[in-house]
């Protein structure tokens, strides 16, 4: 049996893209973006939660979110986990999940 490694995001970006272009051409483009859920309390007082997704993509997708993302804009990601970590300048292991972007989609927002 195959396992899936698949993700679905709908929100919005957090900054304007970091894009970072290689020797060969290639484009690397990293954000962050927010997804909110709406729930009712015990109180029956409306309240929002807010998750942050570091996303990256990479060539022709990377060329599009150079040319049409900015802060705020409202998109649809759909892409695969990936887990990775790295050590920082002070010698400190850190662990990091992103979404590897495999196609995105520029919205407009719902009223």
């Amino acid at each position: 049996m195959n396992s899936i490694n698949k993700v679905q995001l709908a929100g919005n970006l957090g900054n304007d893209p970091e894009i970072k272009t290689f020797e060969n051409g290639n484009k690397l483009a990293r954000f962050s973006m927010a997804t909110n859920e709406e729930y009712t309390t015990r109180n029956g007082e409306k309240a929002t939660n807010t998750q942050w997704h570091f996303v990256t993509a990479w060539g022709k997708i990377a060329e599009r979110v150079e040319t049409e993302l900015k802060k705020g804009s409202f998109i649809s990601i759909e892409g695969r986990l990936v887990n990775r970590n790295y050590t920082d300048k002070n010698g400190q292991k850190k662990y990091i999940t992103e979404v590897v972007a495999n196609d995105i989609a520029v919205n407009q927002k719902a009223a």
